[in-house]
């Protein structure tokens, strides 16, 4: 599952359960000190473990930066669109994870109760993570579609055509759709090795075609899903869902909302040096 509904609004999962996963270690970080008698310690063991995530988050997204500087140049501004999914996991976990060793040198009476607490948080976090299924690299569904220009049955996977593939579940309605759609049909002219598969969602050929010439879209390999059971199929309930497929078929990434320019193309750099 990538994302959750509540109500007319979608979400996508991974920052959820990490919120839970820092509050759940925060809170049980702050009970054990509690329970030792260190009244004091309580709030000091919750806020640690709450200022070790946000250091966390600060350095991966600046590592993620710092990556892929060159992509970020010509529009600086994006640096700043934490919906991108820019972030360097690595980067983040040490410098969170130093930050609690930091203090638990300077209060040993709280070591105890953020080793816990931390423990509590990454068992939740797993759990959840491998429950929700984001874990590995799930293969492209078996969808049979529906060819845009042609109105032929296709095949995702023959769609696909054993090449690296961008596959972009969209529709007319979604504001999100619309205000990225000219960076991925940009960057679908621009690219001679990654194909990019725009799924439409749920709307008649009539519906697409009105949509593309107002628009003045010339985008190639246009799908209809008429039945929206890609999102489902690959655990989306919202869109723009946008999913990055290697040679073999196998999802080595995906973005749930929009995609800035810098994202798209920080996204394709990873994708062409999948192995």
């Amino acid at each position: 599952m990538l994302s959750i509904s509540l109500g007319p609004i979608a979400l996508p999962l991974a920052p959820v359960l990490l919120l839970l996963a820092v509050w759940a270690a925060s809170w049980l970080a702050s009970r054990l000190a509690s329970r030792a008698g260190d009244k004091g310690g309580a709030a000091a063991a919750g806020n640690a473990v709450i200022h070790a995530a946000l250091l966390g988050l600060l350095a991966a997204r600046l590592v993620h930066l710092a990556l892929n500087a060159d992509l970020y140049l010509d529009a600086p501004w994006f640096a700043l669109d934490l919906r991108d999914g820019g972030w360097h996991a690595l980067s983040g976990a040490i410098t969170g994870a130093a930050w609690l060793a930091w203090r638990g040198l300077r209060a040993p009476a709280l070591r105890r109760p953020l080793a816990g607490g931390v423990l509590a948080g990454t068992a939740i976090w797993s759990a959840a993570f491998l429950a929700a299924g984001l874990q590995g690299k799930p293969e492209m569904p078996a969808l049979t579609l529906t060819d845009f220009a042609s109105g032929a049955p296709v095949d995702l996977r023959q769609a696909a055509g054993g090449r690296p593939v961008v596959v972009n579940l969209w529709a007319s309605w979604c504001g999100p759709c619309r205000t990225e759609m000219p960076t991925l049909a940009a960057a679908q002219q621009r690219e001679s090795t990654i194909g990019f598969l725009f799924v439409n969602q749920g709307e008649s050929s009539s519906a697409v075609r009105a949509y593309l010439t107002d628009q003045n879209l010339p985008l190639r390999e246009v799908l209809l899903d008429a039945g929206s059971r890609l999102g489902p199929a690959v655990g989306s309930r919202g869109l723009p869902t946008t999913l990055f497929y290697d040679a073999r078929g196998r999802q080595v990434g995906v973005h749930f909302g929009m995609l800035n320019s810098a994202a798209l193309q920080a996204r394709l750099r990873a994708l062409r040096a999948a192995p």
